[in-house]
């Protein structure tokens, strides 16, 4: 992974500092790469493809500075992180704000569009991509997140979101097994151990060369 230029983009589960943005950010930086991560809590796949800003708080950490926090974050469209970074692998971490976790049905249909015009925007750039499915959690809680309804997501989300690689957070622990403060959002000892989950499964990944994409934002760094 050493050299790797790789952009990890989100939703709350990278909104604040102790969250994956320093867990799963310094996995990936330990492993040689060069890693730029922006989470927006609240915010949905298409949401990635424009410019938007958030509602409950968002982070964004460059290297191996320091998180930044905001009270509301602000997504930029994917097409122009791209263009203007050139990253080997872009890394998409949204599932549970798809869920409709207090809804009787899953809406199959809108998260199918969802999903494709965020993988499509990927897509069009031609940069390799892995999308990081919800993690269990546990039942109940803020959100009324149910195992059988993350499951549900988990399995669409595995045969929807091509051509980025699939990974699932459900094969990284046990129904419950990590600690969390609302049933959704994790203690600082689940995300040490989701981070670790999908660091492991990034470098298990077919990764290109590093700089194949291109020059990969250097300054930044």
């Amino acid at each position: 992974m050493a050299g790797l230029s790789i952009l990890v983009i989100g939703d709350s589960h990278l909104a604040q500092s102790n969250y994956l943005i320093s867990s799963l950010h310094d996995d990936l930086t330990r492993q040689g790469a060069q890693v730029h991560s922006i989470g927006v809590c609240g915010v949905l796949p298409y949401d990635w493809t424009v410019s938007k800003v958030g509602s409950c708080g968002g982070a964004e950490r460059v290297g191996t500075r320091p998180t930044v926090e905001s009270s509301t974050g602000k997504t930029t469209a994917v097409a122009q992180l791209i263009q203007a970074e050139r990253p080997d692998l872009v890394l998409v971490v949204l599932g549970d704000t798809m869920a409709a976790y207090k809804q009787p049905d899953f809406p199959m249909n809108w998260v199918w569009q969802q999903v494709g015009a965020l993988t499509g925007a990927i897509a069009a750039t031609g940069t390799r991509c892995a999308w990081v499915g919800p993690a269990w959690g546990q039942e109940g809680g803020k959100y009324g997140k149910t195992y059988a309804r993350v499951e549900l997501v988990s399995r669409f989300l595995a045969t929807n979101v091509e051509p980025c690689t699939y990974i699932d957070s459900l094969e990284m622990s046990r129904r419950g097994q990590w600690p969390t403060i609302d049933g959704q959002h994790f203690s600082s000892n689940g995300y040490r151990a989701w981070g670790d989950g999908i660091a492991k499964a990034v470098m298990r990944l077919p990764l290109p060369r590093a700089g194949a994409a291109g020059p990969a934002g250097a300054a930044r760094q």
